[in-house]
């Protein structure tokens, strides 16, 4: 089943980043590698080799790999996102890879809506990688998913780290970029200088890293992935330690963690004990 909710207050001139239409560049790069990363992502974390029978939503779906991955997996999918053009982008990946599949649903509504999410039930696993930071209210959002937790259900979430004063110069980088398309050209410009120049001080410093190729973890791409570190706003963050202590407070048992020391995200899988 494919709906979008005509009523959405979805708007892409509220400061806030575009992230479905930097999706749609990506989609067609998706292929049967990617897909086995993004496989092997989930169920390496999750510590299991499938979804039979489990039921998986993906809390801002994005391009849609990761539902797509799901399914592949085994789970019963609903996807769904705030960005109307990210829905589409899900949409699309289903048609592709999944027609007519009843077992997978794509929606378009917001995870800060409580109405909506008490609509949707529970779930074996609630997915929501590097986008609750995203939403202009983190936290709730935070809270808001713990409730779409089946008891004995897994929680995944990717959160940025808060790196300090590194992170908060990041945040007005990219409210920078959204302020104006006139900025975006060269922050993207200034900002891949500065990463190009690190990388070749790191080069210089480990001469054998230049015969190391670059590992994709999850199957996405670095162009995508650069125009969303730079251009990616709203923004927020917290330390480890701040969503561990957050989950913890409200049942949840932390069964797998792997923390960055800057700004990137720390991943977080939890199961719901009661």
């Amino acid at each position: 089943m494919e709906q979008v909710f005509e009523n959405s207050t979805y708007s892409a001139v509220d400061g806030r980043f575009e992230f479905g239409k930097n999706w749609t560049r990506f989609l067609s790069r998706i292929d049967a590698p990617r897909i086995e990363a993004a496989c092997a992502s989930i169920a390496g974390k999750l510590k299991k080799t499938s979804l039979q029978g489990s039921t998986f939503i993906d809390v801002g779906c994005g391009s849609g790999l990761f539902s797509l991955a799901a399914r592949q997996l085994g789970a019963q999918v609903l996807s769904f996102d705030y960005d109307p053009d990210s829905v589409s982008c899900t949409q699309q990946l289903r048609r592709r890879f999944s027609p007519n599949d009843t077992a997978w649903s794509v929606n378009q509504g917001s995870v800060l809506d409580t109405e909506y999410l008490a609509s949707l039930g529970q779930f074996d696993v609630v997915y929501s990688w590097g986008v609750l930071h995203h939403t202009g209210g983190m936290w709730d959002a935070l809270r808001n998913i713990a409730t779409l937790v089946k008891p004995g259900g897994s929680l995944f979430v990717a959160i940025y780290n808060d790196a300090g004063e590194s992170t908060r110069r990041w945040k007005v980088i990219k409210r920078l970029y959204n302020a104006s398309p006139l900025l975006r050209g060269p922050l993207l410009a200034l900002v891949a200088a500065y990463y190009l120049a690190s990388r070749c001080a790191k080069y210089a410093l480990h001469p054998a890293l230049l015969f190391k190729r670059p590992k994709r973890e999850r199957g996405m791409a670095m162009a995508t992935d650069f125009v969303d570190w730079v251009g990616g706003y709203p923004f927020e963050f917290a330390a480890a330690e701040e969503i561990f202590e957050f989950y913890r407070q409200r049942g949840f048992t932390l069964s797998y963690l792997k923390t960055r020391r800057g700004n990137a995200c720390n991943e977080f899988v939890f199961t719901r004990n009661d």
